[in-house]
């Protein structure tokens, strides 16, 4: 009985010392990756972007994000989750203040590029902590209630913020999240334990051969590239392509498009939990990942078709779907579960987020510049005829992805012991 007395107070003490400083800076990663197509309509107006230089802005986040992944598992194996989490969110304070502050493009940049920087170890240090400090039996259920706290950033990304903009102007709003973002900061430091491991030598090498393991694996490169396409067609959808398309060729204000950007949130948090449920049962009758995999990417490229053309079906319905599937490439990391060993697969998932990042950067660039072959209207509004052309470039190479996944390895005997060929 005492000990059942004791565990109660212990549980509540590390979600109040451990999960909840973590949780805090993952939500703030989500709501700095897709506040932007909420604000997007004001930062065109002050600064007179088109849209290659809104999407250029915009990308720079991901830029820098991607450039700290190769280093940053090693970084908080070596250091501890609660020193490198605590001071990369310095940065992404110091980011969201010059973005609050800034006179030029150029000072955007800046500061959108040390936000990504900031918040680029939320997830992983995160993770990293919970696998610490929460017992192992309840891992599971820690780790789905801290990716939640993600999908609950972008929500608040969107109607929350645009309710906030009827009293702050956007410098202002990113001023309170610089505030925000530093207190986030001084929490994990103060509160968060210190890492057993804090201060150990890291094996650089050992970190490179496993990069270099998930890169010289053909099994790697099948699923690599239509995960990190789809993976980032739905980012640069969510974080800013989206809002453009609501208010552009669906003419709606800024209000009714946070509205469509807070509901595309809610059924991403809630199809992240959907596609552990459905792809849990689907395999207990014998169905591959690759198999689930390859069809939801397969039905996200159907739903972005439907969207390009303009079927006849409802926007808030093609868009709950899009939001939806295109979070499937959760699944990827389940195949290279399967199919790695053990001891590579951390690795092998940063080798495979760097992709992700990486082309989220160039898809959400990309797309501004093709939009921007077209000229805006007296009120400011791009065509549908750009948007279709660039919406529909990610699609071409989604499709080609999807025809090189499906395309049987040649010598599947080559991979090591748990790497086969993605199509089976």
């Amino acid at each position: 009985m005492p000990n059942d007395q004791n565990q109660a107070p212990a549980a509540l003490g590390v979600i109040a010392k451990v999960f909840l400083p973590f949780a805090a800076a993952y939500f703030l990663s989500y709501l700095f990756r897709t506040i932007n197509g909420t604000i997007s309509g004001a930062l065109m107006a002050d600064f007179q972007l088109d849209a290659g230089n809104l999407g250029l802005l915009t990308a720079f986040y991901f830029l820098s994000f991607a450039a700290a992944q190769l280093p940053l598992g090693a970084l908080i194996d070596s250091f501890g989750p609660r020193r490198v989490q605590s001071g990369l969110l310095l940065f992404a304070a110091l980011g969201a203040g010059g973005f609050a502050l800034a006179g030029s493009l150029q000072t955007l940049v800046l500061g959108r590029m040390l936000i990504g920087l900031g918040v680029s170890g939320a997830l992983m240090a995160g993770l990293k902590g919970l696998v610490l400090w929460i017992p192992k039996e309840r891992i599971a259920l820690f780790n789905g209630c801290f990716i939640m706290f993600g999908g609950l950033g972008a929500i608040a990304a969107t109607k929350p913020v645009e309710m906030v903009l009827h009293v702050l102007d956007w410098r202002g709003v990113f001023l309170v999240l610089a505030v925000l973002t530093w207190i986030a900061a001084r929490l994990i430091w103060t509160l968060v334990p210190e890492s057993p491991a804090a201060g150990k030598q890291t094996k650089w090498k050992d970190v490179a051969g496993g990069m270099g393991q998930a890169f010289g694996s053909p099994m790697f490169w099948r699923l690599a590239p239509l995960s990190a396409l789809v993976i980032a067609t739905a980012w640069s959808a969510q974080g800013l392509w989206a809002a453009r398309w609501f208010a552009d060729v669906e003419a709606l204000d800024a209000t009714a498009v946070a509205s469509r950007l807070f509901w595309m949130s809610v059924t991403l948090t809630a199809g992240a939990v959907l596609i552990g449920i459905v792809a849990d049962r689907v395999k207990r009758y014998g169905v591959s990942s690759s198999v689930i995999f390859g069809s939801a990417c397969g039905l996200f490229m159907v739903i972005q078709l439907a969207v390009i053309e303009r079927a006849p079906i409802p926007d808030a319905a093609l868009w709950a779907g899009f939001a939806v599937f295109g979070g499937m490439t959760v699944l990827s990391y389940s195949m290279i579960a399967e199919h790695f060993p053990q001891d590579a697969i951390g690795r092998t998932n940063g080798a495979l987020n760097v992709l992700h990042i990486g082309t989220a950067f160039v898809l959400q660039y990309a797309t501004g510049v093709i939009a921007s072959f077209w000229a805006v209207d007296a009120a400011g509004h791009y065509p549908v005829a750009a948007y279709r052309a660039a919406f529909g470039l990610p699609l071409l190479l989604e499709v080609a992805a999807l025809v090189w996944f499906l395309m049987p390895l040649r010598n599947p005997k080559a991979e090591p012991a748990r790497t086969r060929a993605a199509g089976g």
